[in-house]
């Protein structure tokens, strides 16, 4: 190139054109990185660790490889155009022009064409895959109504009697049938990990299925904006072993131990001659509100006020001292409790296990 005006802009287009390219290729071989079973605080879809999901992230890296191709292919034409017929200072002749061509015209309406129904032949077959359980692989299946409020989540276990909150706990290699609905607005229900994203609907029942090959957390969150706090409606799915799913579901079906501490005692009198019965239940007692979470064994859970917050006693006194200012738009309100009423309930609260 010689010494023209337009060689520094030519340079640099070239400089971002092959950065581009190499990124491109480079996001191609990072896909095996990624995609390796197992839990994480950071879900991703190409982190699988269900059938689901693994059908989801094994279509999403074909369409990652042949978006690429595409990209390199067009990026590359460029980039040689650019170089071939860039402008030199003492060449005035007028590059060779060509119309009309047909093979090439052809070329490039029939390969697009390939690609989309290739494409659209793949998301069909993977569609149909997440539609069909795996029944003999795991032929006992259980089934949850998932219930979308604002902002939580509540998980009815209605064959097992067991009513619960921001924790789904399932047994692995075991097919969950899901039951989505809403208690409000619409939500939508998404573990990258486990399954794609699923509307809840009020007065409508959405089903779809999870199945978690490996016991750990596996984290998701609501997809469909759904108010102030719509970021904070996080979703938490506990996956334990068969023998210790079965010792789960007798301490979920068992009836809260009754306090012997003096200040959780207090914390319980608190608790039932309070406003806190008007909307939380605990089996046993005579709370039987249905407005909030079901608090019957909020001690055995990892996440409290929606899967916002790690359940630890900090946590929990910083939730009862001031809802709204951690979770804009919640229905739990400031109670404004004293400090006293705040230990005495956390006492009490972390008795529930």
């Amino acid at each position: 190139m010689n010494g023209s005006p337009q060689t520094p802009l030519r340079r640099a287009l070239l400089l971002i054109g092959a950065l581009m390219v190499v990124t491109a290729l480079l996001s191609v071989l990072a896909i095996p990185a990624f995609a390796q079973e197992g839990t994480s605080t950071q879900p991703s879809s190409l982190n699988p660790a269900g059938p689901n999901s693994a059908a989801i992230a094994s279509l999403f890296t074909v369409v990652l490889v042949i978006a690429t191709a595409v990209f390199v292919v067009v990026e590359g034409l460029i980039l040689i155009s650019a170089f071939r017929f860039r402008h030199r200072v003492k060449d005035t002749s007028e590059p060779t022009q060509v119309h009309g061509n047909t093979k090439a015209e052809i070329a490039w309406t029939i390969l697009p064409a390939l690609i989309v129904v290739t494409l659209f032949v793949m998301a069909l077959q993977t569609q149909q895959t997440l539609d069909t359980k795996p029944v003999a692989a795991a032929p006992e299946q259980i089934t949850v109504k998932v219930i979308g409020h604002q902002f939580w989540w509540e998980y009815q276990y209605s064959d097992l009697g067991i009513t619960t909150a921001t924790d789904l706990v399932i047994p692995t290699d075991t097919v969950v049938n899901l039951e989505l609905t809403s208690a409000d607005v619409i939500h939508s229900f998404w573990v990258p990990q486990l399954n794609g994203k699923t509307d809840a609907f009020p007065n409508h029942v959405n089903t779809t299925w999870i199945q978690a090959n490996t016991p750990g957390i596996y984290y998701g969150q609501c997809a469909e904006l759904c108010g102030a706090s719509h970021a904070n409606m996080r979703v938490v799915v506990v996956a334990k072993t068969p023998d210790e799913f079965d010792q789960w579901v007798k301490q979920q079906q068992a009836a809260p131990v009754e306090p012997t501490d003096a200040l959780a005692q207090q914390g319980q009198q608190t608790f039932m001659t309070g406003a806190c019965i008007g909307c939380h239940t605990i089996n046993g007692t005579a709370a039987n509100g249905k407005v909030g979470p079901n608090l019957t064994h909020l001690a055995s859970r990892t996440s409290l006020a929606g899967g916002s917050l790690t359940e630890s006693d900090g946590n929990l006194r910083r939730w009862l001292a001031n809802p709204p200012a951690l979770k804009p738009g919640s229905m739990m309100p400031n109670l404004n409790l004293t400090t006293t009423e705040i230990d005495a309930l956390v006492a009490y609260l972390q008795s529930l296990k």
